[in-house]
């Protein structure tokens, strides 16, 4: 679920590129702002691996492809760092592998970073809210912060690319493509929202401070 370089107008590129230099700079402003801002670098480095990784398993699925994406747990996980290592996946993926684009970057990050901030904050209050049944409580609030951030990113990248249909290709042809395309997230959408509440649960029991930012 990458736009590739040539699938966007220059207006859209800066645009995207604004955007997620706002975005890493709040991002760097809140992590700077905890007692230890570098404590939590050994953790997004090992998150934005398994999200480097997770793109190399895919099923191409015209114009783009559906594979795990994790910016849901990446999210839950990392919180305010999530953002830029996400931006820092997407970088090796386009330069090692080809998957998106440089001029793309920008708003490739907005798509995958954005819902991983709100999946961050989506985990805190659904935690915070069902706090009375603790697991079941966590387990909840991990799911809907997977689910929702792909399916956030899925509405985010559908959105751009009808906005963006050259005027010389039949728009009709091409929404029922990327309809297809969303649908075809749907069972994935499930699937990190589930993966994500189980490997939650599991860190919740085997090593509980890598979810304590979350509290």
């Amino acid at each position: 679920m990458h736009i590739a370089d040539g699938m966007v107008s220059a207006p859209v590129c800066l645009a995207g590129y604004g955007l997620t230099g706002l975005m890493t700079w709040l991002s760097l402003k809140q992590i700077h702002r905890t007692s230890e801002p570098t404590q939590g670098v050994p953790k997004a480095a090992l998150l934005t691996s398994a999200f480097f990784v997770a793109s190399l398993i895919h099923i191409p699925v015209p114009p783009a492809s559906v594979h795990l994406v994790l910016n849901g747990l990446m999210g839950v996980v990392l919180g305010d760092y999530a953002f830029p290592a996400v931006l820092i996946g997407l970088f090796f993926q386009a330069v090692m592998f080809g998957h998106g684009g440089l001029s793309t970057l920008g708003i490739n990050a907005v798509i995958m970073g954005l819902p991983a901030l709100i999946a961050a904050q989506i985990f805190r209050r659904g935690r915070w809210l069902l706090r009375r049944t603790p697991r079941w409580g966590l387990g909840c609030a991990a799911f809907g912060a997977g689910a929702i951030a792909l399916a956030l990113s899925v509405v985010l990248f559908s959105s751009i690319v009808i906005m963006n249909l050259p005027a010389n290709l039949d728009a009709t042809v091409e929404r029922a493509a990327i309809l297809t395309l969303g649908v075809a997230h749907i069972p994935l959408i499930f699937l990190e929202g589930i993966f994500t509440a189980l490997l939650a649960l599991f860190l919740d029991r085997v090593k509980p401070e890598l979810l304590k930012e979350q509290t």
